[in-house]
């Protein structure tokens, strides 16, 4: 399933057969401060620096009205943001995943961000549009 939209992948997460927890990066854009002259002009541009992890929450579909609503939430926290990195975390025997499993999901997966290895999630623009990096 081609997921384009956050609202897509709210509503596929709530069709799903087991409960699910859904589990957000927000990442902001960032120089290394050893940045070439020619690094920060492009930066400066809206080009070019590596994504970092700002804040991250975890939380169940039902929990989630829409984007506007995440969105709105994590401005409260006053933390810039470009993107949201979001994945989605399976329960089983009808129950959702655990707090300690949640969590410990959530933590790998900001470590996966932070080491670049985004493959395996969906980026969000500030819209809620998915969007492709790389």
């Amino acid at each position: 399933m081609e997921i384009s939209s956050f609202d897509e992948l709210l509503a596929a997460a709530k069709a799903q057969a087991e409960p699910q927890r859904l589990l957000f990066v927000f990442a902001a854009a960032e120089l290394p401060g050893d940045a070439t002259p020619e690094q920060r002009a492009a930066f400066a541009a809206g080009q070019g620096g590596a994504l970092a992890p700002v804040m991250y929450v975890d939380k169940a579909p039902a929990e989630i009205a829409d984007f506007a609503s995440l969105a709105a939430e994590a401005r409260q926290f006053g933390r810039d943001w470009t993107i949201v990195f979001a994945a989605a975390l399976a329960g089983a025997r009808g129950r959702p995943p655990a707090e300690p499993e949640a969590e410990a999901a959530l933590n790998r997966m900001v470590e996966a961000v932070k080491a670049g290895a985004i493959a395996g999630f969906i980026p969000f623009d500030a819209q809620g549009r998915a969007v492709r990096l790389g």
